[in-house]
């Protein structure tokens, strides 16, 4: 019998699965809370599993799971990944980039040729985006939060820098944030304003960290993976316009957010 193989990806909020079964990848993902019920689907729709694991979580489900796979480091299962997907959807970007993991946080990697490695993280992700982003309103969803947020406009609650030159000529785009959030003690915003507000302090926070490892470094382009841009748009759009502003190419994976669970499938 052909044995079928499998990686997994246990993060902070999800748990992401690549299988190969009779020669053809598939792709599932449920949060980690469910690791049970989705560890107990992989095993009864495919029989005869060889896993690898990757992520935070990895070494509990080796223990509880499958205690004869294999732990493959997180940074090298990102980079493998990010690699196979690159060539897989046909974008050359040459040998020299940055990989941005947007998940519950972020983390840098700069890769130099064969070479790779973690260089910053940064707490601000996609756990800021569904926690900060309950506190502020009433919803817990992430997809309601992103509805909310691409219903919004972040000049309600944000001090835009036309807010501060008002009638003057601005040396820079009048539309750019002078400071988050800075309306919010003078106005009462809409939900939807405050998570337009949010997911736009979370782009230019990640867009600011990534052009200075960008020039550090001395590299052009970005590949942005993770789960937090998936159906997100508003931040997805904010990434975009940031990373063009400030000099840095983004690039998006139609399945970045896979990138460890792959890496830790075709590592071994």
């Amino acid at each position: 019998m052909q044995r079928n193989t499998a990686g997994i990806d246990a993060g902070g909020s999800l748990i992401k699965m690549v299988y190969q079964e009779n020669g053809r990848m598939h792709f599932k993902k449920f949060p980690i809370n469910e690791q049970d019920s989705a560890i107990s689907w992989l095993k009864l729709s495919v029989p005869s599993l060889k896993v690898s694991v990757t992520g935070g979580k990895s070494s509990v489900i080796q223990k509880k799971f499958f205690p004869e796979s294999v732990i493959i480091p997180e940074f090298q299962a990102t980079y493998e990944g990010t690699r196979f997907l690159l060539k897989a959807e046909n974008k050359d970007i040459g040998d020299n980039f940055l990989i941005v993991n947007i998940g519950t946080g972020t983390s840098w990697h700069v890769v130099k040729g064969d070479r790779v490695e973690r260089i910053l993280g940064s707490g601000i992700g996609g756990g800021t985006f569904i926690g900060l982003g309950s506190l502020l309103t009433k919803v817990r969803g992430y997809h309601q939060l992103t509805c909310l947020s691409e219903e919004g406009n972040k000049g309600n609650v944000d001090m835009l820098v036309e807010d501060i030159y008002e009638s003057s000529e601005s040396p820079i785009n009048g539309q750019l944030t002078a400071a988050n959030f800075a309306k919010g003690i003078r106005m009462n915003p809409s939900e939807r304003d405050k998570m337009a507000s949010l997911s736009n302090m979370i782009a230019e926070t990640i867009v600011l960290l990534t052009s200075q490892a960008a020039t550090i470094h001395q590299v052009k382009s970005a590949v942005i993976i993770g789960s937090a841009t998936v159906g997100n748009n508003p931040l997805k759009q904010a990434l975009e316009f940031y990373m063009n502003m400030v000099g840095v190419t983004p690039v998006f994976l139609d399945k970045g957010e896979y990138c460890g669970a792959i890496g830790a499938h075709i590592t071994v």
